[in-house]
């Protein structure tokens, strides 16, 4: 504790003192080098004066600028590492050649030859024991006075190279206290890895509790699917929070931070071996050709955009209404293409898929040959309480979108759909039935466009879905809400999505209705008590009343679903792709439906929900639309209602 006392004023100095302090120190190390090598040349102890006594002066007049035009002062010496030590063996060799250089080679009456040479040495010597006293003495010091008793404490489940880096770069970042390693290799457990210890993944319970540790580090990126898995089963049944590790440029950086540190990928909480792409579906529809997404800026858009630029396109269009969502991705996409050397032409839309008139010019002046639709209002509850702009948006912009593509002979165009269109009981379902309904008829009546679709459930991550919002109300302190507890969705990561939908569309014939497989639904309960326990935290429910997190049941929404389903028929066919299959879906002749379609414009205009929904139950088959919140809409006498659902308390 005395020790402790007499050092903290000395990492409280500030910089241009501390400057001045380790210039003395060097100082006094340079005089203290010329006496010791005196004492070495000539064997008894001898005060400095005379021309012994400038031999010293002369030293630190060589030292002290060459130390300083080296940057030696500008270190913080605490956490010298290599480049410091490679940068005191310079300076000093510079000094060194030169002191040499007078008292060696040339020579000065009164010091002998040698002590040229000692000298040196001897100061090299002295100024890397003070660098590393500051490393291992002032560090750990400053750690412990600001950091240690609040930093996490962590075990890195893999000892491999990742695991390794990891922790070289931790060590110089102070904002977790790394104890250990846990790895599945037998030959390592009982021995130390730079100086930590290696333990078996088994011991992980009783490690919890006898070295206190609050995270667990995932460093295993070449493990299979299966085994990481497993490996989170294990982890989540000792109650520790499971992260994974940066970028490796941060981790070769150092510069980390405890943010730095990521939740566990979407793919993890899915726990699906992904399929890998089969390339020539890839590149089909994209290689070489202009391509236009629209919707760029949001999730499956923005995602649709990396993987067509890795894919190499001629020429990317990213029509976006948001500005900001625009700017992002275009940024983004520029600074990938940059990475990879890539010519790829990107070209940002600032429009709306509504505006006929500008989308039409769009595709005069840049005739994209392939299109990807993701451009929707997606939120049922939203599309529920803004009727007109939802089926305006996903229906009437998609009808504008199709006859531009058809009327300037766009080869390929694919819908991003959702599983939500099939037996809707909701606004934004029945919207994009008709949106297919639209390109099925359109695809019929052979305009020499390739109209197809492509369908499926819920995207891991992506905005507004619950693994964002469940990981926001952790961070907030619970509870998290849950509609139903028996709610069922079909989840699928984004990549893996947008993968498909390229490969689907490279496999479109023309009015194809392509349905992902998505595996088994995933029951949304069990969802949000996996992320509680990979949080290190636990769920509190009647068996555990003291637990964490609370989860709180809401009720269904207006036009929610308790399940949801792919098929409105139950005959689809196999694709080339096992897990892309081609539905056969029912729908009216062009013909038919444009008649119908202008009367919905109609009500649309007019603001008539009445008509709105009479015209949606006529045309979408099974659609059977939560009566409450139709018949509220634009009721004034129904205020009190409509307040209710807006808030969620019905």
């Amino acid at each position: 504790m005395p020790l402790r006392r007499a050092i903290n004023p000395l990492l409280s100095l500030p910089r241009g003192a501390k400057v001045l302090l380790v210039a003395l120190v060097d100082t006094c190390s340079c005089f203290l080098a010329v006496w010791l090598a005196l004492y070495l040349r000539l064997g008894e102890f001898l005060p400095l004066s005379g021309p012994t006594l400038w031999a010293a002066v002369v030293s630190v007049a060589v030292a002290v600028p060459v130390f300083f035009l080296s940057g030696l002062y500008l270190a913080i010496f605490r956490y010298a590492g290599e480049a410091a030590v490679a940068t005191v063996a310079r300076a000093t060799f510079v000094h060194g050649v030169v002191f040499a250089s007078i008292f060696t080679a040339i020579g000065v009456d009164g010091v002998p030859r040698t002590v040229g040479l000692i000298a040196p040495i001897l100061l090299l010597l002295m100024v890397g024991a003070s660098r590393a006293s500051a490393r291992f003495g002032l560090g750990g010091f400053h750690s412990s006075r600001q950091v240690t008793h609040v930093l996490p404490t962590a075990l890195v489940f893999g000892a491999g190279t990742t695991g390794r880096q990891f922790v070289a770069a931790v060590r110089r970042s102070h904002f977790i206290r790394i104890v250990g390693f846990l790895d599945d290799d037998t030959r390592l457990h009982g021995r130390l890895l730079d100086g930590l210890p290696v333990y078996a993944p088994g011991d992980l319970p009783s490690l919890v509790g006898s070295l206190h540790v609050t995270d667990v580090l995932l460093a295993v990126p070449s493990t299979t699917r299966q085994r990481r898995n497993e490996i989170l089963e294990q982890i989540a049944q000792s109650k520790v929070s499971v992260r994974t590790l940066p970028s490796f440029a941060d981790l070769v950086s150092g510069q980390l931070s405890f943010s730095d540190l990521k939740d566990l990928d979407c793919d993890d909480l899915l726990g699906r071996e992904p399929v890998s792409p089969i390339p020539a579906l890839m590149e089909k529809n994209v290689l070489g050709r202009v391509v236009l997404v629209t919707g760029a800026g949001g999730s499956i858009g923005s995602e649709l955009c990396r993987q067509i630029l890795s894919v190499k396109p001629a020429t990317l269009l990213l029509v976006e209404q948001s500005e900001f969502s625009l700017y992002q991705l275009h940024e983004e996409l520029r600074a990938r293409a940059d990475r990879t050397h890539s010519d790829v032409l990107l070209v940002p839309l600032l429009t709306s898929i509504r505006d006929a008139g500008h989308m039409g010019q769009i595709f005069s002046k840049w005739k994209p040959e392939t299109v990807y639709h993701a451009a929707a209002y997606k939120h049922v509850p939203l599309v529920e309480h803004n009727v007109v702009q939802g089926i305006e948006n996903n229906l009437l912009g998609t009808l504008t979108l199709a006859l531009a593509a058809s009327e300037h002979r766009v080869s390929d165009f694919i819908l991003i759909s959702t599983d939500k269109a099939v037996r809707p009981t909701n606004v934004m379902g029945a919207s994009k039935r008709l949106a297919e309904m639209v390109l099925q008829a359109l695809a019929a009546n052979q305009t020499g466009t390739t109209f197809a679709m492509v369908r499926f459930g819920n995207v891991l991550g992506s905005s507004g879905s619950v693994v964002p919002k469940f990981r926001q109300q952790l961070r907030d302190g619970g509870p998290i809400t849950l509609t139903h507890p028996e709610i069922t969705r079909f989840f699928m990561t984004i990549p893996e999505a947008a993968q498909l939908v390229i490969q689907a569309g490279a496999m479109a014939e023309g009015g194809d209705v392509f349905v992902l497989d998505m595996g088994k639904p995933v029951k949304i309960y069990d969802l949000a008590t996996r992320i509680i326990e990979l949080s290190g935290l636990t769920l509190q429910n009647e068996d555990h009343p003291t637990g964490d997190i609370p989860i709180h049941i809401t009720g269904l929404r207006p036009g929610e679903k308790l399940h949801e389903e792919l098929l409105i028929g139950n005959d689809p066919k196999p694709t080339q792709h096992p897990r892309i299959l081609r539905a056969t879906e029912r729908f009216l002749s062009w013909s038919a439906l444009e008649e119908r379609l202008l009367v919905l414009q109609d009500a649309l205009d007019k603001s008539d929900i009445r008509t709105v929904r009479l015209l949606l139950e006529e045309l979408v088959s099974g659609f059977k639309p939560d009566t409450q919140i139709v018949d509220w809409l634009y009721e004034p006498s129904h205020e009190n209602e409509v307040r209710a659902q807006v808030n969620g308390e019905l």
